[in-house]
């Protein structure tokens, strides 16, 4: 060993707990004070400079919880069925009660979205005092460089190791030898090297997704480091951008929102589209992106209620002396109405209905109910609510997210191949496969 390198060990710190969680978010806290329920000393190592932040600016600063409808279907992942045994270990139910013990604030909105009345602060709060209660340490400003696995033999003795088993005044751990230690976290401590050594490491570092927020790939690298395989990651929950004809419209109708049918494929989501100056956002966007690959066509059903091809006929019939757009302002916002006025039926814009030939009306009415889009992307990462993809759920087990080859190594949350739907999905995924690790960690 290198003089630098006696230089390095002599300053780097020891700590030694049962469990060491990576990342402060949704998932993370959320099995830190499950373990520490149980009498395991924990610490939990976030790289920002507080936890939760994605908890605090989530749902528009209230926080949409969990879902009263959770179902397997409502999520994403290479193995469809992974999700239902944590799902049903933890259920919405299970977290509802336990805000309602805390005496949260909340309130229903459509599809059976749970928000926080107030703030997500005040639901950060409650997992904070979960945390102090519990007895688990929180340390920020925390980089983690490396997990590193004790080499053992057959008989479960340490037979080699880098890294001495030293005790320290932030020690918790009643791990009384070096017997239990299977894991060395090595990590950057408001610029001090630190070693925190323990019998599992839960992994919520979360994803690639609003990296403003925390989001990192480094979960991802610990894996591979590991030999766990990934699945292709990409933006999920994300808005769409165009560059061609496309744009402009976007552009003149910037906060303009309609009740839409996003179809890509054969999935199909009923909810509102909102024009932006860069392309097409809103719930029904989101959802749909989850499911659209590049180069791949968006329809759109700006009239889902209706026929438009047979409405347009029959107010033909009707009320032969009004226009188109006066037609469709009562079903459609007036904005969007003048705007595809200019570019879909300028010829006849101001002819009554009974000058418009049907075969018009009739194209009109199609282009209505199937309006074809091509993005030319998504916005990325950079505002994409989650991350498709992550963590092979082959290479962990379903009831307790411990990887299947290395005893001790946990994935939960964002950073596992597990997204859902928009409306509090991800985060009841977050609590559910947080509690499964705290209770097996």
């Amino acid at each position: 060993m290198t003089i630098e390198q006696h230089k390095t060990k002599r300053l780097t710190q020891h700590a030694v707990f049962d469990v060491v969680v990576l990342g402060g978010g949704a998932a993370g806290l959320f099995a830190a004070f499950t373990a520490a329920q149980r009498g395991r000393s924990v610490v939990v190592l976030e790289r920002a400079n507080k936890i939760g932040k994605k908890i605090l600016m989530s749902g528009g600063g209230r926080c949409n919880f969990t879902n009263l409808y959770i179902e397997a279907q409502n999520f994403l992942s290479a193995n469809q069925h992974f999700c239902k045994s944590a799902l049903s270990q933890y259920t919405q139910w299970d977290f509802i009660d336990l805000m309602q013990r805390h005496g949260l604030e909340y309130e229903e909105r459509k599809h059976g979205q749970l928000f926080c009345l107030h703030s997500a602060k005040d639901l950060l709060a409650i997992l904070e005092e979960e945390c102090a209660l519990a007895g688990v340490t929180v340390r920020t400003r925390c980089d983690v460089q490396d997990v590193e696995s004790f080499d053992r033999d057959q008989r479960g003795e340490v037979v080699s190791s880098d890294y001495a088993f030293h005790s320290s005044p932030d020690s918790k751990s009643s791990i009384s030898d070096a017997k239990r230690a299977r894991y060395s976290v090595h990590c950057i401590e408001n610029e001090i090297g630190k070693r925190y050594q323990c019998e599992s490491v839960i992994i919520a570092t979360g994803a690639l997704s609003v990296p403003t927020l925390g989001g990192s790939d480094r979960g991802y690298h610990l894996a591979q480091a590991f030999g766990l395989p990934l699945v292709d990651r990409s933006a999920g929950l994300v808005p769409f951008m165009f560059s061609d004809t496309t744009l402009a419209l976007c552009n003149a109708l910037s906060g303009c929102s309609v009740s839409v049918e996003a179809r890509c494929g054969s999935t199909v989501f009923s909810e509102d589209m909102l024009f932006t100056h860069r392309g097409l956002s809103g719930p029904a966007i989101l959802q749909i992106s989850n499911y659209w690959h590049p180069g791949e066509t968006l329809t759109i059903d700006l009239l889902p209620a209706l026929d438009a091809e047979d409405y347009l006929i029959e107010r033909k019939s009707e009320s032969p002396k009004q226009k188109v757009r006066s037609v469709l302002t009562q079903h459609l916002p007036k904005a969007l109405v003048t705007e595809l006025e200019k570019r879909w039926w300028p010829e006849f814009a101001e002819r009554p209905l009974a000058e418009c030939n049907d075969a018009a009306l009739r194209s009109l009415g199609q282009r209505l109910n199937d309006w074809q889009l091509k993005p030319s992307a998504t916005e990325g990462y950079r505002t994409a609510e989650v991350t498709l993809g992550g963590v092979a759920t082959s290479a962990i087990s379903s009831k307790t997210m411990e990887a299947n080859e290395h005893p001790g190594l946990y994935f939960i949350g964002e950073v596992v191949d597990v997204t859902g739907h928009l409306g509090g999905f991800n985060f009841q995924w977050a609590w559910s496969s947080g509690f499964v690790a705290g209770v097996n960690a």
